[in-house]
């Protein structure tokens, strides 16, 4: 059901980047004089958010994207949180009122692999620690880094695009889960948090050393943010925690802490809510959900915190019902019950779906009481 809704969610936002063309033809360059024949950017759905930049009226997909050391974790939302993430950390130094974005493309695949693997004769590039051999969890020298991500910023002068800022994700693993041997049990390795942001930043000040060998990346402002990747069976994603830049040379300076946290409700294992009153008021919402229909099979929420305040909220019903007037008198009944119960300042996305397909979607803006919802329909 989660890869299912992911699929869909992914789907969404492909229509939408679609959906929002503003399409301007206009001429590519970057500090290296870089071309292509044409450019035009999608525009944006609302403020706040970047205007990308299409190549021949096709979205650039960045070829390290979803490149990772040790394979993929079992974790599906921590590629979802490390890139939304990843743009909010941008915006720190690139005002999407200014720059416009598309997906890396100077660092390849073959050099972020050799990046994400470890240090060795065969490859002395890369960034995670020659093994020491050995296998006890806390004498063996674990993987660091489990993924990157590059993002390209772009500002307009006359009918070009000039490259004028990057920025580097790096995620940073909280656990690092191996074997002893193919197809062995699995162990882990705990990264303390000192530990991880020493080598986070040690990797970031190499990473920007690296990357100004490049003529056209010699003197733009290089942004680094370090990744909390999430456990694998956690039902939210990881946290940025800190970020840095480099306005020029080989190392990055100014270090800021980043204090974000992400929670599922209701809590599992015993987890104490990161905030009570919030907690509260999704069980009050859940309940009443819960009463409307007897064949409600699930009512959870993903939240996330920044500066311990709730910037974001995404509620999930699952329910076992196809008809469409069920489907919009319960879609109503679900929005007055989010205006009353759920806290009015975070972005909220309500989805209802049957473990087939999604039948209704509930969203309003942070710090804005309007919800809008859409029943979906077939022909």
């Amino acid at each position: 059901m989660k890869k299912f809704y992911a699929l869909i969610t992914c789907s969404l936002a492909v229509l939408l980047l679609a959906g929002c063309g503003n399409y301007g033809s206009s001429k590519p360059k970057s500090n290296s004089g870089e071309k292509t024949s044409k450019v035009s950017t999608t525009g944006t759905s609302k403020s706040g958010q970047y205007n990308t930049l299409l190549q021949n009226g096709k979205y650039h997909v960045s070829s390290i994207s979803g490149l990772t050391a040790t394979g993929d974790s079992s974790n599906e939302y921590n590629p979802r949180a490390f890139a939304a993430g990843l743009s909010n950390v941008s915006k720190k130094k690139f005002s999407p009122d200014k720059y416009y974005f598309q997906e890396g493309k100077y660092i390849s695949a073959a050099t972020a692999q050799d990046w994400l693997g470890r240090k060795s004769k065969k490859n002395p590039d890369g960034l995670n620690p020659e093994d020491n051999g050995k296998k006890e969890e806390n004498k063996r020298k674990p993987i660091y880094l489990q993924q990157m991500q590059e993002n390209d910023y772009y500002t307009q002068n006359g009918d070009h695009y000039n490259l004028a800022g990057m920025t580097i994700g790096l995620a940073m693993n909280d656990v690092d889960y191996y074997t002893k041997e193919k197809y062995g049990t699995e162990y882990k390795t705990k990264i303390s948090d000192s530990e991880r942001e020493k080598v986070g930043r040690e990797m970031a000040n190499e990473i920007v050393h690296r990357l100004r060998q490049k003529n056209s990346l010699k003197s733009i402002p290089i942004v680094v943010g370090l990744y909390k990747q999430n456990v694998n069976d956690s039902l939210v994603g990881g946290n940025f925690f800190s970020y840095g830049a480099s306005d020029s040379g080989n190392s990055v300076g100014n270090w800021n802490s980043i204090k974000e946290e992400s929670q599922v409700l209701p809590t599992v294992n015993d987890e104490s809510p990161i905030n009570k009153s919030d907690s509260d008021s999704f069980s009050n919402f859940k309940n009443k959900i819960q009463n409307y229909f007897p064949n409600v099979s699930g009512v959870t929420a993903q939240t996330h915190y920044s500066d311990g305040e709730l910037k974001g909220m995404s509620v999930t019903i699952t329910t076992q019902f196809f008809g469409y007037d069920q489907i919009n008198s319960f879609t109503q009944f679900v929005q007055d019950a989010a205006n009353k119960y759920l806290p009015n300042q975070p972005a909220i996305e309500i989805k209802i779906q049957t473990v087939q397909q999604m039948q209704s979607l509930i969203t309003k803006d942070y710090n804005n009481k309007q919800y809008n919802a859409h029943v979906m329909t077939a022909y």
